[in-house]
């Protein structure tokens, strides 16, 4: 929608030319320590020993590598006066993230080196700087929707701060076009000051983690077994509580719920998250046929969401490494791994009526000279279940919300939301067994149920204390279910029917006046800052359309000849 999530921009950089000292150094580097100690706002100490120390064979070094304006000015009096000759000022390139901490590792950053790491700026370095095709850089365009990525983040934060989870993730998808409008990944880190990063935190989650989702998975199992004709809607299992098989071997094994459920049906499944139900259902699917229908959703393979960002392609294992337990536990979300992005493609055959699409998040590239260029615009899409299984699946996940189901908590008034809650045991790296204490809770929701235009999903990794999905993922997907049905339009039944004549009155609006400060753009509207640009003693950079929501440099900074202005509007 025309926000700008990275700008580049010119910063000046303050460092001495080593060519320039005199041959007794020593006695000058003091002299300019104690006269840059104060401009610097650094010790003479530490200056004196950074110029000491540095290479004989040195002909530069760096001191400030982002020299602020009242900075630059002190310097630029000192040179008028004759002193300070070795020092230099250098206009070097560089990013501002407006947004700071939001979709961190979606955007990436980039490195001392003006090179992209991580996320759009690793992906796309080559056509954001030009050198794909010998030309100006240019604009890569995403699906994100600042304020969607904003909502989610907002509320991915106090979900992780009221479980004391170790991350969360929170995504929200069009199933018809395949477009993230957002995508939160917690703990992130900020953008404009990477000294306080951890690593750990720099990649983007939804696409590197795999886990094993749980129950959100039995929507497919489910999908799967109905597909292949192995059960039908009016077919019905009894669930004492226990699924227990012995092997030819002798071996005992089993699949529990918490509580027996009685006899159920695939709804029933659906709406109480029966294990020993879908366990017994899963009986009924030949193993391969099985594993070719999870296959189809794309589990087990990339989603290739971004050419050059690294994907976890998750773990649906060959039908050759299968236990004799592997096909029931397989059908609750235990024995194989997915990562967040996967699901959502999964999720979108369910709510597309059994058309599966890709998730999208570049939309289109823009050159430098204004041509523009879809991203990857045909996608992959293609049937995979029938209607009739999608929208049976849909109808089953509506009763999930009601008072006997695990989601109960994600209901929302006057809409229907097709959901599934998810709770799984934290597999342990490097073994075949799972944590006593870790878990991954989730919670999905497709709506309005009957024709889906919204997919959101949560997943909270390692919660503490209350673990169950239903619990503490179901609520944040109905707070923002709230939020985003009124911003993003979708007909609900207390929506009020706005009338308006159509006919507007637009008053004239004054040019901003440029004096010795810059002053505050604010609120302008492109028309009114247009004639700025024939000025030549200053540049003006306008992004996006609208009015000035934000600008660089800041109200009141002393203006300079040749100095850049960005405004950003909305």
């Amino acid at each position: 929608n025309g926000r700008f999530l990275a700008i580049e921009y010119n910063f000046t950089e303050i460092g001495i030319e080593l060519n320039k000292l005199p041959k007794n150094k020593a006695q000058r580097i003091e002299e300019l320590a104690n006269t840059l100690a104060p401009i610097l706002e650094m010790s003479a100490g530490s200056i004196q020993h950074t110029l000491l120390n540095v290479p004989d064979s040195a002909k530069y070094t760096v001191l400030v590598k982002r020299a602020g304006e009242s900075m630059t000015k002190k310097i630029e009096a000192a040179h008028a006066e004759k002193k300070l000759r070795e020092i230099s000022l250098r206009s070097v390139p560089g990013r501002v993230y407006p947004s700071n901490n939001l979709a961190s590792q979606i955007i990436g950053f980039m490195r001392e080196d003006y090179i992209g790491k991580e996320g759009i700026e690793f992906a796309f370095e080559t056509v954001l700087a030009g050198t794909a095709n010998g030309e100006k850089g240019s604009t890569v365009v995403l699906s994100i929707d600042i304020n969607v990525q904003y909502i989610l983040e907002q509320i991915a934060a106090r979900t992780m701060n009221e479980t004391k989870a170790e991350s969360v993730m929170f995504m929200a998808m069009d199933p018809r076009s395949g477009e993230i409008l957002g995508a939160a990944s917690l703990p992130g880190f900020d953008l404009n000051n990477l000294a306080t990063r951890q690593t750990e935190n720099e990649t983007f989650k939804p696409l590197i983690w795999a886990y094993e989702p749980g129950s959100v998975f039995k929507i497919f199992s489910m999908a799967s077994l109905l597909e292949a004709g192995a059960v039908t809607g009016n077919v019905s299992f009894y669930c004492n509580g226990r699924y227990e098989r012995i092997t030819g071997r002798g071996e005992r094994w089993s699949i529990t719920c918490l509580n027996p459920h009685g006899r159920v049906s695939p709804r029933e499944i659906i709406i109480h998250s029966c294990n020993v139900g879908i366990a017994q259902a899963s009986e009924y699917i030949e193993q391969h046929n099985f594993y070719n229908l999870l296959n189809n959703f794309g589990f087990g393979s990339k989603v290739n969401l971004v050419d050059d960002l690294y994907e976890n392609p998750g773990n649906l294992r060959p039908v050759a490494e299968w236990s004799n337990r592997t096909r029931a536990t397989m059908a609750i979300g235990q024995e194989v791994s997915v990562s967040a992005i996967q699901v959502l493609k999964a999720a979108s055959a369910i709510a597309n009526d059994g058309v599966m699409v890709s998730p999208r998040l570049v939309s289109r590239i823009i050159s430098a000279n204004g041509t523009v260029q879809n991203y990857r615009e045909s996608g992959e899409r293609r049937e995979i279940l029938s209607p009739e299984t999608a929208r049976s699946i849909r109808s089953y996940m509506t009763g999930v919300t009601t008072s006997i189901g695990t989601g109960f908590r994600a209901k929302v008034d006057d809409l229907s939301l097709a959901v599934k809650t998810g709770t799984a045991e934290y597999s342990q790296p490097g073994t075949k067994g799972y944590s006593k204490d870790d878990y991954v809770a989730s919670c999905i929701a497709l709506l309005p149920a009957d024709s889906p235009s919204l997919v959101l999903y949560q997943v909270i990794m390692k919660p503490r204390g209350e673990t169950f999905g239903g619990r503490i993922a179901a609520p944040a997907i109905r707070e923002a279910a709230e939020a985003l049905i009124d911003y993003l339009g979708i007909p609900r039944g207390k929506n009020p029917q706005v009338t308006h004549s159509g006919s507007v009155n637009i008053p004239g609006v004054d040019v901003p006046v440029i004096g010795k400060n810059v002053p505050n753009f604010s609120g302008y509207p492109k028309r009114a800052i247009l004639p700025l640009l024939l000025r030549d003693d200053i540049t003006i950079e306008i992004r996006g359309e609208g009015w000035v929501r934000r600008q660089y440099p800041p109200p009141g900074t002393p203006v300079t000849s040749g100095m850049v202005i960005a405004l950003e509007l909305e």
